[in-house]
């Protein structure tokens, strides 16, 4: 189906920006009703982005792709920025009046992550990726007090717009190597083109943006400063629906250029070297959210393992672990969000006790934890098991043992986590968190989904299958 229907979810997106937020944050401020309104928007927002599922087409000049997999990547998008809000319902270390520039910002960043998982040219998906870095480095700067959260959003910015103009300067080298920006027409001339010195510079340089929003080598080092800077809820965006956005064009770029052996190897050395950096940086912090961002770092290494495998197998089993991501580190960041008084980072050593002050978060950060070190039966064994098999049937036996080694490195600082939560007594009694009927209900929903998708789960994969067929 071509035409503006195809655009739907980005549409609505549009018209919550200009008709919603855009007003509410010239109004006097009311946290309350900015929240409810701001959960309803997003709400509808995953309603129509589920509608829109099975649509198709070509726009702006087939600039922009619709297909299966853009809509899969789109769904995911818009239950981020849902479950993002979600934990905005006090949203403590942001003060009330910047409440609804935040919901904007989450909506503008969340519409600039959509066109990023459509476009099907380079210079739409860098403006695209441009808008959400720079929605992001504004939302970093509004965390209280204001002096950390302008230090962190600056560094932030500092060390983004050194990534932007890196792969900006790819893009005039691919371009002015292949003489197109569209991206099916320039991997398909690369392998042809691997032996110029300008081709590989403008390709590993374009690569580097993706890289950085991704949190791989040697693009890491924002992000345990920024998850650690930038407000709870903010972090928790960062960690989930950014990431999801990444993966998604990361895996529609590889599978234009076909089998790409230089490219595969390049990726290989930097899963190594990205898993392992993250979990062996992460076995040392102390604050929960630095080890949270070493912990994403390392399941970027991960996801290039499915990606470099360059089969059908390799894109379903990395469409199926970007879910997998979402979930499990929002679930990470729930608990964190609702342990924090007042919107303060929280340190491993203040989850003892938690067992018995709050026995379902203690519960849900345990599947969490175990799901994303791959203990079965979670949906994060099966995903690292469908990485691993596509790597493995490709001949990657050597990147796997490696990977297992990590993930047997990530099981420590993992259990360290849960012992504090489980096995530790508090240096006094903590009194009970009396949570919501909504969030024992949620996080009731998310264990559950964390152990029935990891048994359970052949519908999931056959969807992230069925969306990887359309990338040809």
């Amino acid at each position: 189906m071509v035409g503006w229907t195809a655009f739907g979810p980005e549409l609505y997106t549009c018209f919550v920006l200009g008709g919603v937020f855009l007003v509410f944050s010239l109004l006097p401020a009311n946290p309350r009703r900015d929240y409810v309104t701001a959960m309803a928007l997003a709400a509808v927002g995953l309603g129509i982005s589920i509608a829109g599922l099975h649509l198709t087409g070509d726009l702006f000049a087939d600039t922009y792709h619709v297909d299966l997999f853009s809509q899969i990547f789109k769904i995911m998008l818009a239950l981020g920025l849902l479950l993002a809000i979600y934990l905005c319902e006090h949203l403590r270390g942001i003060a009330p009046r910047r409440h609804a520039e935040t919901y904007l910002l989450l909506t503008v960043c969340t519409l600039a992550m959509m066109m990023m998982v459509s476009a099907v040219n380079l210079l739409t998906l860098y403006v695209a990726l441009e808008l959400s870095s720079y929605s992001l480095y504004v939302l970093v700067s509004f965390r209280q007090p204001r002096t950390g959260g302008v230090r962190t959003a600056v560094r932030y910015f500092l060390i983004g717009a050194s990534a932007s103009a890196v792969m900006l300067f790819g893009l005039a080298l691919l371009y002015g190597s292949c003489g197109t920006l569209d991206a099916a027409t320039l991997m398909t001339l690369l392998p042809a083109a691997m032996g110029r010195p300008e081709v590989i510079t403008g390709l590993t340089l374009t690569l580097g943006g993706i890289f950085f929003k991704l949190a791989l080598f040697p693009f890491h080092f924002w992000a345990p400063d920024v998850y650690e800077g930038a407000a709870n809820p903010v972090a928790a965006y960062i960690a989930t629906a950014s990431k999801v956005a990444a993966i998604a064009v990361l895996i529609r770029l590889v599978a234009l250029g076909g089998q790409n052996v230089l490219l595969a190897r390049a990726l290989a050395v930097i899963a190594v070297i990205t898993m392992t950096a993250g979990n062996l940086t992460a076995i040392v912090q102390q604050d929960l959210k630095r080890m949270l961002a070493y912990s994403s770092i390392a399941q970027g290494g991960y996801v290039l393992i499915g990606i470099l495998s360059m089969t059908p197998a390799g894109y379903a089993s990395t469409t199926f672990y970007a879910l997998v991501v979402l979930l499990l580190k929002f679930s990470c960041f729930f608990v964190l969000v609702k342990v924090a008084a007042g919107g303060r980072n929280v340190a491993i050593d203040d989850l003892a006790g938690l067992h018995s002050s709050s026995p379902i978060l203690a519960l849900l950060l345990m599947m969490a934890l175990f799901a994303l070190a791959g203990i079965p039966p979670t949906i994060g064994f099966t995903g690292k098991l469908l990485l691993f098999t596509a790597a493995v049937q490709r001949g990657y036996f050597v990147l796997v043992l490696i990977a297992m080694f990590n993930v047997v490195i990530s099981l420590y600082y993992y259990l360290r986590v849960i012992h504090a939560a489980y096995l530790r007594k508090p240096p006094r009694a903590l009194p009970a968190l009396n949570l919501a009927l909504r969030d024992r209900l949620l996080a009731g929903v998310l264990v559950t989904f964390t152990v029935a998708a990891g048994i359970f789960p052949a519908p999931l994969i056959a969807l992230a299958e069925a969306a990887v067929r359309v990338l040809g």
